[in-house]
């Protein structure tokens, strides 16, 4: 499960200490799936990786980079199946997952707000039950992210009408994680009204807009 948090502040002390554990955990994780790369007969190091990443966090797709520097892989989707470090792969590593419900808890004592992503998105995984979707958004979850490219139409059409039952606000995505995911940014965008009230309901941080 993916948990949107948007307008939070950053340095209330709860989230702040969550964040700083997932932080930590994403360094142990990469750096144990470059091990289990190595053993598996692929020549990169984690000092490759992490050039890579640069200062940014290590994550899986900067471990994809480094099998495809090696010539192990042709492309982040090669690297990001059972063969290499897709989930369940070879040398793929379980991460440190923080409770979605003491998510939304988190951020919104940090003055944020929490959209559920791509909730029905079966080319990624085990579905999320709509009974859990019904008990996040009783304990304070703003919204679902209805326009994304793995939902076809009458998935979205379901999801609005998921979103209207249970009070959540609907938004979209490009899901767009930078350069080396290959996703056009911005191919999915927020209603402007569904925007307007996400910004109004937080208190942590104010977006930063072109208006």
């Amino acid at each position: 499960m993916h948990m949107l948090a948007y307008l939070f502040d950053p340095e209330e002390p709860a989230l702040a200490h969550e964040m700083d554990l997932v932080r930590n955990d994403r360094f142990r994780r990469a750096e144990a799936m470059v091990e289990r790369c190595r053993e598996l007969g692929a020549p990169i190091t984690w000092e490759q990786v992490r050039r890579i990443a640069g200062s940014g966090s290590v994550g899986r797709p900067h471990v994809a980079t480094a099998l495809i520097e090696a010539g192990v892989c042709g492309s982040i989707e090669d690297a990001f199946t059972p063969e290499w470090i897709g989930p369940g792969g070879r040398a793929y590593v379980s991460k440190h997952e923080t409770d979605p419900f003491e998510a939304v808890r988190l951020v919104k004592q940090a003055g944020g707000v929490t959209v559920f992503a791509h909730p029905a998105a079966v080319k990624r995984g085990k579905v999320v039950p709509e009974s859990v979707i019904a008990e996040l958004a009783a304990a304070g979850l703003d919204g679902i992210e209805v326009d994304h490219i793995d939902h076809d139409a009458p998935t979205r059409e379901h999801l609005r009408a998921l979103a209207a039952d249970a009070g959540l606000l609907t938004t979209g995505s490009s899901d767009y994680h930078g350069s080396r995911k290959t996703v056009p940014l911005g191919e999915n965008t927020t209603d402007p009204e569904a925007f307007d009230e996400l910004v109004r309901r937080a208190t942590g941080a104010s977006p930063l807009t072109g208006r």
